[in-house]
């Protein structure tokens, strides 16, 4: 009953991997062979295996399918945005060819595993809460209005067309407790260029890798199921990175972003609220609700909190210096304009 976990080492991959060795499932953790995933290998708890394999390469995606024989993969393997933006080809390569790569090659096996794909609500598009008032459902009709989305849409038809069994999970915006790690110059800029007024349905990571194990045996087959936190989840892009900071004590450290703009159904990112019912009755994954993230977040920041407290006023300057509007002058955030402008064109490939 082994299961193959892609792209192991990042925020759903670790949690994942970590998850399964504790409930004693044997693992086979993969990803790029690069120093920081090497590190990462060195701390991984028993029971399980690091393989290392380029899914690009469809030769050396055989051989690990053939080496391992798992009864399930769990496919989480990706180029995400911003980066996604700036390295359009190989995110292509990454997103879509390795897909089709994975499914090939556990097609051949004696006994085919099941598939467990990681997609996104960025399938859906922009979504301008002013003028809609329904939630996602995984009936809502796919629209990417972006790169990343339009590479999820593509991945997800290469795992209905496959002769495997498949489930595909769309993910709203995951979180973990543990924010300053992920903390790095491009996540704050892209982070306070998103209308701060866009709807987004958040989930703690710890949930989300609780669906992804769920997945592999549930039944589920050919559902495609939207993972997200409880509805007190169902949040303001402009709540998340002000909550958190407030937590860990640094209050009012961010400046304040722009909100969207009403009139245009373009300008907003591709996030919202989604009926999570359905998935909850099948996966039983929600356990962490939004204030017990916070209160999680408070207890782990401990003696700091007063230092970031005063720290505050210092942050919120500094932020403010690098904003992605500072001299814009305009009432309404431009994200997929200021994408652009830093990462690179941001809109879906040529048919």
């Amino acid at each position: 009953m082994t299961i193959l976990v892609t792209g192991a080492f990042g925020l759903v991959g670790s949690e994942t991997v970590r998850q399964l060795a504790v409930g004693g499932t044997p693992v086979v953790a993969t990803d790029l062979d690069i120093p920081d995933n090497r590190k990462k290998a060195a701390k991984l708890p028993a029971g399980v295996t690091a393989r290392y394999a380029d899914l690009t390469d469809p030769a050396a995606v055989d051989a690990l399918l053939k080496q391992v024989n798992p009864s399930a993969v769990i496919h989480l393997a990706a180029i995400i945005p911003p980066l996604c933006f700036a390295r359009r080809g190989l995110a292509r390569k990454v997103n879509v060819d390795a897909v089709a790569n994975l499914l090939r090659g556990a097609e051949k096996l004696a006994t085919p595993p099941r598939f467990v794909q990681a997609s996104s609500i960025a399938v859906y598009g922009a979504r301008n809460p002013h003028k809609i008032s329904d939630v996602l459902t995984a009936d809502t009709p796919v629209h990417p209005t972006e790169l990343y989305g339009a590479h999820k849409v593509d991945a997800e038809a290469l795992v209905r067309k496959s002769a495997l069994d498949w489930v595909i999970l769309r993910l709203g915006g995951v979180l973990t407790v543990d924010m300053m790690g992920l903390m790095n110059t491009d996540n704050i800029y892209f982070e306070g260029l998103l209308p701060i007024d866009n709807r987004i349905n958040t989930v703690d990571v710890r949930d989300v890798a609780r669906a992804f194990i769920s997945a592999t045996t549930a039944d589920a087959s050919g559902q495609t199921l939207l993972i997200g936190g409880d509805e007190s989840h169902r949040l303001r892009q402009g709540d998340i990175a002000p909550g958190m900071a407030g937590a860990m004590g640094l209050v009012g450290g961010l400046p304040i972003g722009l909100k969207g703009d009403p009139n245009s159904d373009t300008a907003w990112m591709s996030t919202d609220w989604m009926d999570t019912t359905h998935s909850q009755e099948v996966l039983d994954f929600q356990r962490y609700s939004w204030p017990d993230m916070l209160m999680e977040t408070a207890d782990k920041a401990g003696a700091l909190r007063p230092l970031l407290r005063l720290a505050a006023p210092l942050s919120r300057r500094i932020l403010e210096l690098r904003s992605p509007y500072r001299h814009y002058g305009k009432p309404y955030a431009d994200p997929w304009g200021r994408v652009a402008a830093k990462w690179g064109d941001p809109s879906p490939d040529s048919p």
